[in-house]
């Protein structure tokens, strides 16, 4: 049986939403874990879904790091201008531009890369997440990193 507790958690911690975060749960037996890799599985499904749909507006992020010898420009896209404007979407290109200004040399195209926090993720599987936490098409258009 899965507890309201479990539920709180889960929703914490991955940001999706109560009734999913419940459905995962219930599917996983209560084992936090795996209710965390089935979201990850239903994700990735959604993001395929949503992969046809135009993603034409977005947002430019910059990073600069903090001894102003790297910088990243990212030109990255979605649906509609209101989830451009969202917390999780900018926080998304946010942790993107991290991810370039750590690239040592980019022979690794971005998408299969381990994800610079948390190496069990691609930055693919990070995007899937964050397509099924907003519900739209998210494209990384373009990106330049800066490095003297």
């Amino acid at each position: 049986m899965v507890n309201i507790n479990q539920i709180k958690q889960l929703r914490q911690e991955t940001g999706v939403s109560i009734i999913e975060c419940k459905k995962a749960l219930v599917e996983a037996k209560g084992n936090l874990k795996k209710a965390k890799e089935v979201l990850r599985k239903l994700g990735r499904e959604f993001a395929e879904k949503k992969a046809d749909r135009g993603a034409k507006t977005g947002i430019i992020e910059s990073y600069i790091h903090q001894n102003k010898k790297i910088g990243v420009l990212l030109d990255i896209r979605c649906e509609s201008d209101f989830v451009a404007k969202s917390a999780d979407f900018q926080n998304l290109a946010h942790e993107i531009c991290l991810q370039i200004a750590a690239m040592a040399s980019e022979e690794t195209s971005l998408l299969l890369q381990p994800w610079i926090k948390d190496e069990t993720k691609t930055i693919k599987d990070l995007i899937s997440e964050y397509v099924a936490k907003v519900g739209e098409n998210i494209v990384i258009k373009e990106f330049t990193r800066y490095e003297i």
